[in-house]
Parts: structure tokens; sequence; C-alpha cells
């Protein structure tokens, strides 16, 4: 949304940033020779002062502090939300560097910066968006102008009648800063739009911008390695043993000493981005070599992989850094440690094993399978951290419990994924109460100090786009793939996960037949699953290796070819409709092709398919809560 010629991430910028720059007449080296004609047409161009700064051999802060000595700031131009059909009150803009009249309207009102997601894609959830748009409403009724900042025109962030003013401009340090001094704010949210605006937190503060809620120290705390480990050391709180690698040989040196599997990813990822579990030296170098580019400034962490650990997500909100913090809205001179509130908004239960993305995993709330223990042993990690972090506003945490054992996977002082599905669930806005806790209220203020506990279940289930790429497997793994989400809502955990899968998937059968087909390792485990789906009344199918186990235990079973040894097979049967329920767990790291073939089949013929045995199990459970009592509607605000 600029202007022809100008805004400086154009198209002509893509093409070619070197030859560009050569038809403004320079020769990439110095930022002295660069006269005020010539960088003023450069940002004409489409030159961010990133670019420039790389072709000088400069700084972003020197090009930026060149720029406003020379007085070259961008124009803001309108956009007519209205068509000029009637007055519009909520305009949006964009930024230029042609020449002409600024059209943003100036006031004396208290204005804050609300930073947005950015372009949507895997990895960045529309959830943040939520997030902001909560924010928005929040602080509007708390009499403030709200400044939104976003690129995306599909969100409802970016709608004209969300946000005071809508900038629609990217996420950079560069543009964020621009419209900051221009709109003159108070101050800027950058924990609602995800990692995307989390990364600027540091850069903005450092150039004068008031980051409101957790301070960008805090959040430094939770991302650096390091220091997060130092704090956990500190708390007494466990953390899965890990490393950091910044090359091939320190990785394989840390993996040496952690024993496989190894969880590996880059550190400050989106999405869970090239994030991958490792079993042996030849992967781990692959990853090295092709998947990541490690360096001092970028290493790669290095995670002992907890199998068959329940993983939790765990969602609160606090002001206790109001107290507490070095800017504190309250300039409290003798807070106790005490001081401030944390209510833990909802703990969500895994239902697949530690080791898919939270964003794609399907989850319990409340707690299904904990103890008391280790909900106490989460609960107070959870107080811990947010007040060593001195956290204002929303923090989330995922932790991994293996037997009674609670170890800390990562901690994020911000909005989370499910915060909307966690609003939802307990009745309460949590980001519109963040928000008002951020801009200085406090939780006994707002009337939030109780932890919510439903006397209902909600399942939150994943939305995946597989049926549109050709293909694809359909494993899940530390890499964000979803979507979107659905929520079931039941006083009946199965019905509840019942819901969910109507919603986000081919809805459960009551009746029919169960493909198995199953690894080595979860052959045993299969047995109790299948007995289960025989006493609620499917037929089996299977192939030779688990056709034999479930055999041995007792079962009558259909053999049927593997999809390499002939016809018919598990493809054509789904392709018949003559298998109802697929139950299909990976027999190695590497998927094999009949697998792939099996679980794309069942996603274009719309046959319900389990990849987990946890997940086939809550198969079973929803199966027969359908079959015992059926389901009945009701609205969400009927169970609150």
């Amino acid at each position: 949304m600029r202007s022809a010629g100008g805004g400086h991430k154009s198209g002509v910028v893509r093409n070619s940033t070197l030859k560009v720059w050569d038809t403004v007449g320079i020769v990439p080296g110095v930022l002295n020779a660069v006269t005020p004609e010539l960088l003023a047409q450069a940002k004409s161009l489409g030159f961010s002062d990133r670019q420039i700064a790389h072709l000088t051999g400069s700084t972003e802060d020197a090009v930026r502090a060149e720029r406003k000595k020379l007085g070259l700031v961008p124009s803001y131009r309108l956009v007519d939300t209205c068509a000029a059909e009637f007055e519009a009150y909520t305009p949006y803009y964009y930024s230029t560097y042609d020449r002409g009249d600024d059209e943003v309207k100036g006031n004396t009102a208290k204005k804050v910066m609300i930073l947005g997601g950015g372009p949507n894609r895997i990895g960045q959830g529309i959830e943040f968006d939520y997030c902001c748009v909560h924010a928005a409403f929040a602080l509007k009724e708390d009499g403030f102008e709200t400044i939104m900042v976003n690129s995306n025109p599909e969100t409802v962030s970016t709608d004209y009648d969300t946000s005071d003013k809508l900038f629609f401009e990217p996420l950079t340090l560069e543009d964020v800063l621009h419209i900051y001094e221009r709109e003159k704010c108070w101050g800027a949210i950058a924990q609602f739009g995800g990692q995307t605006p989390l990364n600027l937190a540091l850069g903005l503060q450092k150039n004068g911008v008031n980051i409101i809620g957790t301070s960008p120290q805090s959040i430094e705390i939770a991302e650096d390695r390091k220091l997060f480990a130092a704090m956990l050391h500190k708390l007494n709180i466990p953390q899965p043993p890990n490393g950091l690698a910044t090359n091939e040989h320190e990785a394989l040196e840390a993996s040496k000493k952690l024993g496989y599997p190894v969880l590996v990813r880059p550190s400050f990822v989106l999405g869970g981005r090239a994030m991958q579990i490792v079993y042996s030296d030849a992967e781990l170098s692959h990853y090295m070599k092709f998947a990541v580019e490690a360096s001092p400034e970028r290493p790669v962490l290095v995670d002992k992989f907890l199998e068959d650990a329940t993983e939790v997500d765990v969602d609160c909100i606090t002001d206790v850094g109001q107290f507490r913090g070095e800017h504190s809205t309250f300039n409290i001179q003798h807070s106790t440690p005490n001081e401030g509130t944390i209510v833990i908004g909802g703990m969500l239960e895994h239902i697949e094993f530690a080791g898919v993305h939270s964003g794609d995993a399907a989850m319990v709330l409340p707690p299904h399978t904990l103890s008391q223990k280790v909900i106490n042993t989460i609960r107070d990690y959870t107080h811990a951290m947010a007040r060593e972090l001195k956290v204002i506003g929303l923090m989330n945490v995922q932790y991994a419990v293996k037997g009674e054992t609670v170890y800390v996977l990562e901690v994020n002082p911000r909005a989370s994924r499910t915060v909307p599905f966690v609003s939802k669930a307990i009745g309460f806005p949590l980001a519109k109460l963040a928000a008002k806790v951020m801009a200085g209220k406090i939780l006994k203020e707002l009337g939030f100090t109780e932890e919510i506990w439903p006397k209902y279940w909600a399942v939150k289930e994943s939305v995946f786009p597989f049926n549109r790429f050709h293909g694809q497997d359909i494993l899940l793994s530390p890499e964000m793939r979803s979507t979107g989400e659905v929520m079931g809502l039941d006083a009946d955990l199965g019905i509840a996960y019942a819901k969910s899968q109507m919603a986000a998937n081919a809805p459960l059968p009551t009746g029919g037949k169960v493909f198995i087909s199953v690894s080595d390792a979860h052959k045993a485990e299969a047995v109790d699953v299948a007995k289960e789906f025989v006493r609620l009344g499917f037929e089996l199918i299977a192939t030779g290796g688990t056709a034999a186990v479930l055999e041995k235990a007792g079962l009558k079973v259909q053999r049927i070819f593997k999809v390499s040894e002939g016809r018919p097979n598990a493809v054509d049967l789904m392709k018949n409709k003559e298998i109802q329920l697929v139950i299909n767990t990976p027999a190695g790291q590497q998927p094999r092709a009949d697998e792939i073939k099996i679980r794309t089949t069942a996603v274009y013929t719309g046959t319900p398919i389990m990849t987990t045995i946890s997940g086939a199990k809550a198969a079973a459970l929803g199966i027969a809560a359908l079959k015992k009592s059926g389901y009945a509607v009701k609205t969400v605000q009927e169970y609150h």
C-alpha cells in the first residue's frame, strides 16, 4: 500500500538491490559519499535504512541519524475507508517519501501503539490478531487513542473500525519508529503480536519507545538460553538437559553428552520453524548443514527430548511487574515480594505426547490425567517465574511432565496462541484485561483475582491445510503446520473431544471398520486400543505385522495387503468407503512411502485418522460417549 515509486519496500528493491542502487549513481562503500539528494532519491526508490547501511558499510542507526539530520522522513497518506461517500472516522495510512502533504490528523490524545503480527502464514497464528483487537477495544474503553500498526489486509486488526488509526506498514524498526515519533505515542505494546513484534522490543526501547507491559529486558531473559537457565537455577526449577551449538561439531558434542533423541531448533524462531527431533549423528549433521545457519549470534538450541512425556501449556495474567518493575507505575518504595496478583487463566494438557508444536496439538482444559501434586507444582513454578520476570500482562509457559517430575520447556512473557481459546473456555477476556494492566491498572481493580477451574471440559483441536497440499504427509512435529483451531465443550470429556473432531476433521464414526497399522514400539498399546474398539462394536482390519499381534491377543482381524504388496489394500478400502477410521503411527523417523499414501488418502477421502496412540484412545473415549448418550448443543454463554 504505497504510492507508485514511493515507499521503501517497493517491487523495485525485490528485483535487484545493487542494480537499482547503481541507477542512483553511487558506488557502494561509504555513507559519507551519499549526498542528501541521492539519499532522498534512494528512499523514494524504495531503499530501507538497513539496505542503505549494508551497501555503504554503515549501520542502520547511522543512516537513520543522517536522514533525520537532513529532515528526510516519510509523510503519511490517507486511504479513505468510506470512498468519500461520507466522512471516514477511522482512516488508515501508508507512508511515502514522495513529495506531498502529510494527511495524518493531529490531536493531543494519549496514544498507545499496538504492534500486530504482520503477514499471516503458517506459524504466525491468527490468535495473535485476536489479542491485538481486544487490546484496541480495551484501551479505547479506558480513554486512550489506539494506533494499530499491521500489514495484513485479511485480519480484523486492520478493519477500519477496530482502532482509532491504522498504519498499514511493515513491522520493522524503521517503520515503527517513524509512526511512534510522528504520533507522539505515550507507549507501545509488543506483547500481543507474537514473535515478530517481540523481536523488535529491545531495539525500539533503545530508540526511546516506551514499551508498556513486561520489559524488553525480561523478554530477553526468557529468550536467551543462558540467562533463562540461570533464572531457573536460581528458582530451583528443572528443565530438560540442554546445550548450545554454533556449528556442526558443537552440536554433535552436545548431543553426545545429552544422548539421543534431542530436539534442535534455532533461537528466536516463529512457529517452531526449523525445529526437529533427531535420533542420530547423521540426522543431526544433515540438519546443521541444510536446515539452519548457525553462528555465535544465532546459536542452535539442543535439548534432551523427553519421550512419552505429557506436555502442558499454561496461560497466566499478572500485574506483579507494576509493583516490582524498575519503572513501576505505582513507584512503590517498600513493596513486598508478594505484592501484585498472579492468576492462571488455564492449564491445557496436550493429548499428543511432547514433541508436537503447541499450535498443532489437541489440548484439554482443565487437565484430565495430571495428579494434584503435578498441578500444584505447575502452579508454583508459574507464579515463581512470573515474579522473577516482573511480568506485566500475559505470560505463557510450556511444561513437560514425566512421571511426577515437571520440567520447564520454555517461557514466553507475551500473549500466546492459546489465549483466545482459554478466554472463551473460562469466560474472561484475558487479552482485554492484560491490555488494561499494561496501561496501568491492577487485577484487583479489574475484579479478576481468582483462578477459574471450569466444571466442564473444553477441548482444542487444530485445523490443518493438508487437503490443499497434495502428497504432503500429515504427521505432526515440533514445526507448526496448522492454520486454525476449533473448540469442543461438554460436561463429558468424551463428548467434548467428539465435538472438536466434528468441527475440525471428519466426525468420529460410531460403527464400521477400523484399520490399524502401528510401529513396533506401539504394538503392545495398540492391543488395548483394538480391544476397546471391538467392545464398541467395530471390526478390525490390519496388515501382516499388526494383525499377528492382534490375533495373538485373541482378536478377530481381517488381514489385507500392504500398499507395496498388492491389492486390495488400505488405500483401496478407504476409496471404497469400507474403512471408517484409521489408526496409523509412523514406523520410523523417515516415513515409508506406504504410510504416506495411507495418511494422505485418509485426508482426501475424509476418513478420520489418528497418528498417535493417545489420539486413538481419545477417539475411543469420544465414540463410547457418543454411543452412550449422544450429544447436545449449548452456546458458550450458557456454559458461563
